[in-house]
């Protein structure tokens, strides 16, 4: 990949950078800063701007909304279907290195699942979970065209 060319002088992480500074002591100052550089290639940001401009709902997810990879996706995936929601774009992120890194930089989110409507970053499992508790989940979908607004609006039915 690109950044394995770059010289390590140019290039740390910020993990690196803390444990150099923390061994040489408490009043050391460096004489020059190090400039922190993330690259997403093009053809990632390529592909993650068309999927996302071509797809009303899509999950960059670990696995597929059929087979999730991980808790977090499943959860995802599960409240999005309790709502109604049939249609799903799932990327699975495992299956190429340079989306699963390329969607964080892209949306300066560090973690997967990513839910994306028509376009906009909504967030992750977190975030979800916590607009489905509050029923702005729903409101968005049926906002957004995702739902139509006389689908059933109390949620709460089918999870008894």
């Amino acid at each position: 990949m690109f950044r394995s060319g770059l010289s390590n002088t140019v290039l740390r992480s910020a993990a690196q950078r803390s444990l150099l500074l923390s061994s040489r002591g408490a009043g050391f100052a460096p004489a020059h800063r190090y400039l922190a550089a993330r690259f997403i290639t093009d053809r990632a940001k390529a592909m993650i701007d068309d999927t996302i401009s071509q797809n009303d709902l899509v999950v960059f997810m670990k696995g597929t909304p059929d087979e999730p990879m991980c808790g977090f996706s499943r959860a995802v995936i599960q409240v999005l279907q309790m709502h109604g929601v049939d249609e799903i774009a799932g990327v699975n992120c495992l299956q190429d290195p340079e989306i699963r890194e390329g969607i964080k930089e892209y949306t300066d989110w560090p973690t997967i699942p990513q839910v994306y409507v028509k376009g906009e970053f909504i967030g992750g499992c977190d975030v979800m979970v916590q607009m489905h508790q509050s029923g702005e989940l729903h409101e968005l979908l049926v906002k957004e065209g995702i739902l139509k607004a006389d689908a059933e609006t109390d949620v709460t039915d089918k999870e008894k």
